[in-house]
């Protein structure tokens, strides 16, 4: 099992996609140049395009004899500059990580500022007008607990359900930044960058914080606000339950 980092500028999200770049196909590239094996890598958390990680979580069976414990260290002399396995340590066989129970957190970083930040730019979204983030937060905590999050989803998704579980989430202003952090047991397709883009409709005061509960319950993507862009989203952590 990998704890992987990755700054996903670059790449086309984490899945693999052939003929596309991507973190997975990168990973699984350096491991066969490490190792000789042809691997199939099973992640945690399917990241799009642009989205970053401190921490995303990748589990693979390998005949290697490196030490389960030095493998990490040995594969990130074959990785770019931008993927950093943070630590590597041997797994049960028929280990899944997609169906262990898990508790993931995103933070949504806005740079709230009228003016751009180049040094900022690939992993905040800039909003230039006023944001109030104490509202933001009121609006937030409608959303801890179970709840079906279709309005809260792509129309593209592919999930059987749209029933999820947010344990945790606030707002929180930091000088010019403005993070969302959001923690869960499972996250639908672009459900925390459409959550993000909707507590700017209310940060921006379009909407109140109140709506987001009828938001909920009608149960239709076009009554929450936009997808926020990707560059602001990172995944921060992983928590492995059971």
């Amino acid at each position: 099992m990998l704890r992987v980092a990755y700054d996903g500028t670059l790449y086309h999200g984490w899945a693999f996609q052939e003929g596309q770049k991507t973190v997975a196909g990168t990973v699984i590239a350096a491991i066969s140049e490490l190792t000789g094996d042809e691997v199939e890598l099973e992640g945690a958390s399917r990241t799009d395009a642009g989205v970053h990680a401190l921490m995303n979580i990748a589990v693979f069976d390998t005949a290697s004899s490196i030490p389960p414990d030095k493998f990490g260290a040995a594969l990130n002399t074959k990785l770019p500059e931008d993927i950093v396995i943070r630590s590597s340590e041997e797994v049960a066989p028929d280990f899944s990580i997609r169906k262990a129970q898990t508790e993931k957190t995103y933070v949504y970083s806005i740079l709230n500022s009228d003016f751009a930040d180049p040094l900022r730019r690939l992993y905040t979204y800039q909003v230039r007008y006023s944001l109030d983030v104490d509202r933001m937060h009121e609006a937030a905590q409608y959303l801890v607990g179970k709840h079906d999050f279709k309005s809260f989803c792509s129309v593209h998704t592919q999930a059987l359900t749209t029933l999820r579980e947010i344990t945790g989430i606030s707002a929180v202003r930091e000088g010019e930044l403005i993070k969302i952090r959001v923690s869960g047991y499972g996250f639908l397709y672009n459900m925390v960058r459409i959550i993000s883009g909707t507590l700017i409709e209310v940060g921006r005061g379009r909407l109140e914080p109140e709506d987001i509960s009828g938001i909920l319950s009608e149960c239709d993507r076009s009554a929450a606000g936009p997808t926020a862009p990707p560059q602001g989203l990172l995944l921060e952590k992983i928590r492995i339950i059971a």
